[in-house]
């Protein structure tokens, strides 16, 4: 089984570095989006089985983009997982509390990523 993942950071090197983290695992697909609004484009058509999504981003950030994401039909059951260099003093738990499945914290280590995601995916 593959299972798509979307990959959602405005940092270049940090998506590029996360896709080639990801895919050493045959079966994860990484579809990367420099923006919130980009990942809202693509959903549809992707139909990933987990969306990764950066906190701190411009113009639309990481919650609202999770906002969005829930406000679709696609989007509604779909696990998002944070991705943040501000997971610490309750940042994690407020982002938990917009309906997160979890939060993953940066620098992450591109050798256990693939791992931490699949934590986070449906039961197959």
């Amino acid at each position: 089984m593959t299972w798509r993942i979307l990959y959602v950071d405005d940092e270049t090197d940090l998506r590029e570095v996360a896709q080639m983290s990801l895919e050493l695992d045959p079966e994860l697909e990484v579809l990367s989006c420099p923006s919130g609004a980009e990942a809202l484009v693509q959903l549809p058509d992707w139909k990933p089985a987990l969306v990764l999504l950066d906190v701190m981003m411009p113009e639309m950030d990481g919650p609202t983009t999770l906002q969005r994401i829930r406000e679709r039909p696609e989007g509604r059951e779909l696990p998002i997982v944070f991705i943040t260099a501000r997971a610490g003093n309750g940042d994690a738990a407020k982002l938990m509390a917009l309906g997160a499945a979890g939060v993953i914290t940066k620098p992450f280590d591109p050798m256990r990523l693939a791992e931490q995601v699949r934590s986070y995916l449906p039961a197959s």
